[in-house]
């Protein structure tokens, strides 16, 4: 690797403030904020607005459309015309 074009790579902490969710990763991103973590150090904070823990298709709450069901209601409300 060349020195110098590399940003700093380094301990980070995501937080997911709509789960309360937090992890410790290493990461180039980097914030002014700081959190004091569980070892007592403290980290740069990134605030995420989805994670894991707050993503439909992880936590099991995930919807299933209906889009056989959204056709026919359509054709239902408007017809289904000829092609011209």
């Amino acid at each position: 690797m060349k020195p110098g074009i590399h940003p700093p790579y380094g301990p980070v902490v995501f937080r997911d403030k709509s789960a309360g969710f937090a992890f410790l990763t290493r990461s180039t991103m980097s914030s002014d904020k700081t959190i004091e973590w569980e070892d007592g150090n403290a980290y740069p904070v990134i605030d995420v607005e989805v994670s894991s823990a707050s993503h439909p298709f992880y936590t099991g709450t995930q919807r299933v459309l209906d889009t056989a069901g959204r056709v026919e209601r359509f054709e239902r409300r408007y017809g289904t015309r000829g092609a011209h």
